[in-house]
């Protein structure tokens, strides 16, 4: 079982700054994604970190585990869309390059985790 505060994992500290990027990099897609994959992608964004706490708050192992499992399936959902936002406006690239980066390694923060959970 997990003990401590949230606040002091890490995993849970860059999940918080990706979905703090993902909301600035939104506001730089145009007007008529603000309903479509703008809000797709703020959604996801926003899964992770509050699937790591609600996992990190649960009584068990397996709960927190699959909370994390439900975590990465969010990261992977925002690193679609932003391929996706690559794909419809490329000038954008720069800009979203960065968060991918970040993505993968979030990744494989939580799948070290999951690993370390698991022993």
């Amino acid at each position: 079982m997990q003990s401590g505060y949230i606040e002091n994992l890490q995993v849970w500290q860059k999940a918080m700054t990706l979905a703090k990027l993902v909301y600035e990099f939104c506001t730089l897609l145009q007007t008529e994604e603000k309903f479509g994959l703008a809000d797709q992608m703020r959604r996801a964004a926003v899964s992770v970190p509050s699937n790591i706490a609600e996992g990190h708050g649960r009584y068990t192992d397996n709960e927190f585990l699959r909370f994390l499992a439900i975590a990465n399936g969010s990261l992977n959902e925002l690193k679609t869309q932003l391929y996706l936002a690559q794909s419809f406006y490329p000038y954008l690239s720069e800009r979203s390059n960065p968060l991918l980066n970040l993505t993968k390694e979030l990744g494989s923060m939580l799948r070290a985790l999951s690993k370390a959970i698991k022993r």
